[in-house]
This record gives C-alpha cells, sequence and structure tokens, in this order.
C-alpha cells in the first residue's frame, strides 16, 4: 500500500520570523489522519530568518534529529554543548530524562532551512546525550547513505529506536532500490527536487506511507535529496 502525503496538505506555522510545514500533527496543527507514523512522530520543515529562533525550551523521551538543507543552525543545550551545524551535518539529540536547548539562526543575513524529525524511543528515562555527524554530499549520491540507526553502524548517529533513517541525492540516471521486510514499513520524504517512488512523481514537501510494499524503487531525480525511514510495524 501507498498513501501520498501532499507538501501543501501540511499543517502550516507563519510567526514572521519562523516558516514552518508539519507533516504530521504538531503544536496548534491537528489531523487525526496525521498523528505520526510508527515510531516516526514528527518531520518539520522549518525556515527561519537572519538572527531569530527557538529560545531555551525542554524536551524529554525523544530522540531529535536535525537536517540542515541551507544555512547554518546553532545549537545550544543544557548538556554543555554548542555548535554551528550547515548543509552535510546530522545533530541527534536524545532527550532521555529531561534537556534543555535552543535553536537559533546563526546568520543575520542568511534564512536557515533544515528539518527537525522527532522520533519516538524504545527505552524510557535515558540519560540526555547528543551526537552529531558530517556526511559528504558524494556520499549521498546515487546511493543510499545510513544516517541514524539503532547500533550507530556505519558511521550513522545512534538512535534509541529499532529504524534506520537512509539519505540520498538522486539526479538524473540515478534508480536506487531498498527492500522492505514483511515486518517493516516505511517512509520516504521528500526534501528537495523532485522524483519519482514506485511510479508516483513526487515534488519537495511530498512524502510517501509505504506498507506491504517489499520493494522502493526510486527513480528520474531532478536535484533530488530525500530521507527513507525504514521502521517497525
Amino acid at each position: 500500500m501507498i498513501e501520498i502525503r501532499k507538501s501543501e496538505d501540511r499543517g502550516v506555522g507563519e510567526h514572521g520570523w519562523l516558516s514552518s510545514r508539519h507533516s504530521f500533527s504538531f503544536a496548534n496543527y491537528y489531523d487525526p489522519k496525521h498523528v505520526g507514523f510508527g515510531p516516526l512522530l514528527v518531520i518539520n520543515e522549518d525556515r527561519v530568518a537572519p538572527g531569530r529562533g527557538f529560545g531555551a525550551h525542554g524536551h524529554s523521551d525523544m530522540e531529535i534529529i536535525s537536517y540542515v538543507l541551507a544555512g547554518a543552525l546553532e545549537h545550544k543545550d543544557s548538556m554543555g554543548n554548542g555548535s554551528v551545524i550547515r548543509y552535510g551535518n546530522v545533530q541527534r539529540m536524545s532527550a532521555g530524562t529531561g534537556v534543555r536547548h535552543s535553536e537559533f539562526n546563526h546568520s543575520h543575513a542568511e534564512p536557515v532551512h533544515f528539518l527537525q524529525i522527532w522520533i519516538q524511543p524504545n527505552v524510557q528515562r535515558i540519560a540526555p546525550s547528543y551526537e552529531e555527524r558530517f556526511f559528504e554530499p558524494d556520499s549521498k549520491k546515487g546511493k543510499w547513505r545510513l544516517i541514524a540507526s539503532h547500533d550507530g553502524r556505519d558511521g550513522s548517529v545512534l538512535i534509541h529506536q529499532d529504524a534506520a533513517v537512509y539519505a540520498a541525492i538522486v539526479d538524473g540516471d540515478d534508480t536506487l532500490e531498498y527492500r522492505l521486510p514483511e515486518t517493516r514499513c516505511g517512509y520516504l520524504h521528500v526534501a528537495l527536487g523532485s522524483v519519482t517512488v514506485n511510479g508516483t512523481n513526487l515534488k519537495a514537501g511530498d512524502a510517501v506511507k509505504l506498507m506491504n510494499e517489499p520493494q522502493i524503487t526510486v527513480s528520474q531525480g531532478e536535484n533530488a535529496e530525500i530521507l527513507l525511514f525504514d521502521l517497525p510495524l
């Protein structure tokens, strides 16, 4: 089964300094048909104005991944971490028993464009932790690059859930395939560009839920960057 989630059907948050699109129910946006997909609870596409951002706020028992598409995102947290992440960086924060953090656009001239992803962990009340990795664009061109996993294999960031997150850049004649076991489901989000997934044309912001689909085939990309979530049923 394939279910398409169109970009224009997502929840909208316009706050002047922040323009956000919510793939799943979040904050003041609620849609009973879209309250997560398995342990994947949030994909927010955020554009933050220069010099603005999210002040210190708290989280607990959540795996939070930030994936920067353009610009520079500044992070500080109550664990003492502070960094600026740019395109190619993947940041993971396990909130565990509780952590406070802030996120700001590091630039006073250019906007920052990023995805914030929340995955529900399969363990509770662990010690909070932080991790950051850089993935060269060439490592994603025409191939699946594992960026997050339950065991941190292949240089991916470690998440506390039986899930795997892959990134890929698909353009021109690139064709990618991915097999999903019967016990798994998939969620594919188009971050940039356009691409065809199992015969369906998708553009930036679109996504597809895949259940009982043994194979995912991605082709006909036009400057596409995609994220694929391999999730437990």
